[in-house]
């Protein structure tokens, strides 16, 4: 009886979430980068928060700022934006669509660049936390980024969806859609694919029917995602494609959207705890931000040096603290080294002051590459990218923590 408790607490299953460019969440967040970019490759000293909603055929954004740049066509991002991503005009209309704006400039009394290169250790300790906030990064070995592999191959489809969209192979569909991933897991980690569930929204036009789509993203996005997979699916592997049948039209004409409500995709899919804070819409030095990465850093360091297969490492800032108040790490059993032991040669090798993440990252000059940065981390998750250099996601120091 024991043995066969213990076999079932070891055995689960995990799904995780993604969605695509076109989900109204999505918007939100790509709007509110593609803002943080426009100020930050004009001036990468500026501070900004930009925050957005969106609706049917309107768009709300609130930014606050205290910067040098001058060319602040914070309505025109938005509008490129909107095109970008691809809707029909008859569904979203960039040129038409309404766009109310609340920009606050701080720029008199808030705005103090700052020589991160230039500055003294004693210097880069005047520089603390804005924001009290505890933070969580994770990593582990289910897959060669180190990330879980439930919202890994939900981040794939959904990448997929949105490839053949803008391939137009299949012209009818929309740009919203929501992809689910189960797994099966035994003793921690992942043996057979579950389930797979899109839902996928189509032109009010299309007279696509539900079988054409089931063929049409089993044939498109399914079969050529699962092909590069490790794990396979199997003949009892759940496909659901719109299981409630078809939907007509999609995006902010059927459903709101808000910058920073698709926290656990932009993480770990919910597999691991995130802090639950917005990472969109902020500049690299708001330290619920930047400490999400530099957390997600340290954890996958220790899982790359081989000192665990599964790592959370948890910071604390607390306002007016360079260094944050606790450093905690948790590898859940797949350690032979003591926890607190991992904590210290992290905070050795890493240093972890908002100051030091953003000069050792590079942050403030990653917006200059052409088309911007950030927002491409607006979708497919801010954590374990292949497609993006990430400075987060090297484990060059993984030799030194061993």
């Amino acid at each position: 009886m024991t043995s066969e408790k213990s076999n079932m607490e070891n055995s689960f299953i995990f799904t995780s979430e993604s969605v695509t460019s076109g989900h109204p969440d999505k918007i939100c967040d790509q709007i509110s980068d593609a803002i943080v970019d426009l100020f930050l490759q004009q001036d990468p000293d500026a501070r900004v928060v930009a925050e957005c909603a969106v609706s049917s055929g309107i768009i709300f954004i609130s930014s606050h700022y205290a910067s040098a740049a001058t060319m602040l066509d914070i309505s025109d991002i938005a509008r490129r934006t909107i095109r970008d991503i691809g809707y029909p005009r008859k569904v979203f209309d960039a040129n038409d669509c309404t766009i109310l704006t609340s920009i606050m400039d701080h720029s008199n009394t808030d705005y103090f660049p700052i020589a991160l290169d230039e500055m003294s250790d004693q210097d880069i300790e005047k520089i603390t936390a804005r924001q009290q906030t505890s933070i969580f990064g994770y990593a582990c070995d289910q897959t060669k980024d180190l990330m879980p592999l439930p919202i890994s191959l939900a981040h794939r489809l959904a990448h997929r969806m949105d490839v053949i969209k803008s391939d137009k192979k299949l012209q009818y569909l929309l740009p919203d859609a929501e992809i689910q991933v189960g797994f099966e897991f035994h003793n921690n980690q992942p043996t057979r694919i579950h389930s797979i569930t899109i839902v996928a929204t189509q032109d009010e036009n299309s007279d696509v029917d539900i079988e054409g789509l089931r063929e049409d993203l089993n044939e498109h996005v399914i079969s050529p995602v699962l092909k590069k997979e490790q794990i396979k699916s199997d003949a009892d592997t759940i496909i659901h494609i719109n299981p409630d049948g078809i939907r007509k039209g999609g995006g902010p004409s059927v459903h709101s959207g808000l910058t920073g409500r698709k926290t656990g995709i932009d993480t770990y899919g919910g597999y691991a705890r995130s802090s639950g804070h917005a990472l969109s819409g902020k500049d690299p030095m708001r330290i619920d931000r930047v400490g999400a990465y530099i957390a997600r850093y340290a954890a996958k360091n220790v899982v790359a040096a081989g000192l665990a297969r599964e790592c959370e490492v948890q910071l604390s800032y607390s306002i007016g603290y360079a260094e944050p108040v606790s450093i905690r790490v948790r590898t859940f059993g797949s350690s032979e080294l003591n926890e607190a032991d991992i904590a210290r040669r992290l905070s050795e090798v890493i240093d972890f002051r908002p100051g030091a993440i953003v000069r050792d990252l590079g942050l403030k000059k990653l917006s200059a590459q052409p088309g911007g940065f950030y927002r491409q981390l607006a979708v497919y998750g801010h954590m374990g990218r292949s497609d993006i250099d990430l400075p987060w996601e090297d484990t060059a120091i993984a030799s030194k923590l061993k």
